[in-house]
């Protein structure tokens, strides 16, 4: 129904956009593939970057983690379970995430 009412705008519009194409070589198809490499470039650098990242800090890592462990060995046991009592349970680790989460969510829907 809405094609058959059609005003002076709609014409030129038409008229406008109903040339033919120009010929262009491929260009177009070129600068496509171009634009399409360079989109997927940029979605592996960040996971190739922290792979990367990962396997150079693996080794300075798990030294770290012999040396804690050798120090809370060598710690009396008063001490390491004065330690422990400050560190918060799993499940107020869980709920205070789930409250960040929910947090951020809403302040992106504010921003809608």
């Amino acid at each position: 129904m809405a094609d058959k009412i059609k005003d002076a705008e709609d014409k030129f519009l038409e008229a406008l956009f109903g040339a033919e194409t120009i010929a262009d070589d491929g260009f177009s198809k070129r600068i496509v593939v171009r634009i399409r490499r360079r989109q997927w470039l940029r979605r592996l650098a960040l996971p190739i970057a922290a792979a990367i990242g990962a396997a150079i800090a693996f080794k300075p890592a798990m030294a770290l983690f012999s040396i804690v462990n050798q120090m809370t060995v060598s710690v009396p046991g008063e001490l390491v379970a004065s330690v422990t009592d400050w560190v918060p349970s799993l499940q107020v680790v869980v709920t205070g995430g789930m409250l960040l989460m929910i947090a951020v969510l809403s302040v992106r829907m504010l921003e809608e």
